[in-house]
């Protein structure tokens, strides 16, 4: 029961800073029908630019804030120079154009900061763990997850009650109408890259400081796509709810099936259930399901 109950809570912690990353995932493609296949790479980025202004001896939080308010002017960046010219273009050609961003993205950050495993020194968080009842946890995954809460409820409130962030809603839900009423949809997508951007780079920060940091914090764009899928790939509240769900299953599959399965059954799972789970519920839990009648 004890190891039962230190997997879920692990997972909860985990899988709100899942949440965040994707949240980047479905905010661009409910503004503009495209998965971003370079999510990952946001991630990492995001990561070592907090990593950066830590080791100069900036405070953690101010390091964090610095890295969300370039990662917002990255964004808006990417946006206009190699996806605004795409707008009506084919999907397709989208999706292909983030992937050749992903290979852009971390050629640019070996380049930068080498493929070396670096940490937070001095530690942000404490290393003594904390007794709760029967559970023993890590401070830093505590911390981490009061953190991607906050931002989780920061992100969701600006949605609902800012301007911008309904504009957002409206272009997703109907674009054509968006327009008609003023909404400018290059605003909509470059606030959307610049989010994710934001979001990811959070993330990608906070796991440095469970983990440590290096190129493969790249993977968690895709370690993070079941969580995207079982929420719905057009669904805010589906990201979050997803993002716990795949944080609790890879720390239940790591506790339980390891012994029998050795090496790799934790980033296995996920994707096994996200299979299993889309042949019975093709669109997620929330997703948008699209009937076309001919």
């Amino acid at each position: 029961m004890e190891l039962l109950l230190m997997a879920l809570t692990t997972g909860i912690m985990v899988g709100g800073i899942y949440a965040l990353v994707a949240l980047g995932w479905v905010l661009i493609y409910k503004c503009s029908g495209v998965l971003n296949l370079a999510m990952g790479e946001l991630t990492l980025i995001g990561a070592y630019v907090s990593l950066s202004f830590y080791s100069m001896g900036i405070p953690f939080l101010l390091s964090l804030l610095f890295s969300l308010i370039i990662g917002l002017v990255l964004g808006i960046l990417t946006e206009r120079i190699f996806l605004d010219r795409l707008i009506g273009e084919p999907v397709l050609t989208v999706i292909m154009v983030t992937v050749g961003l992903s290979f852009f993205f971390k050629g640019t950050v070996e380049f930068i900061w080498g493929v070396d495993t670096r940490t937070f020194d001095p530690p942000v968080f404490s290393m003594e763990p904390m007794r709760i009842g029967p559970l023993i946890i890590g401070k830093v995954y505590l911390w981490s997850f009061l953190a991607a809460l906050i931002l989780l409820v920061a992100f969701v409130s600006f949605f609902k009650y800012t301007r911008w962030g309904l504009a957002m809603q409206a272009t997703a839900d109907d674009e054509m109408a968006a327009l008609s009423l003023g909404v400018s949809a290059r605003f909509v997508y470059a606030a959307a890259w610049a989010i994710a951007f934001m979001a990811a780079g959070v993330g990608g920060t906070l796991l440095g400081n469970i983990n440590g940091l290096n190129i493969s914090v790249g993977y968690l764009g895709l370690l993070v796509l079941p969580a995207v899928v079982l929420g719905g790939l057009n669904s805010v509240p589906g990201a979050i709810v997803g993002g716990v769900i795949i944080g609790v299953l890879e720390n239940l599959s790591g506790a339980y099936l390891d012994k029998y399965f050795p090496g790799g059954i934790k980033e296995i799972a996920p994707f096994v259930f996200m299979t299993v789970f889309l042949l019975f519920k093709p669109y997620g839990l929330w997703g948008w399901e699209r009937i076309e009648r001919v």
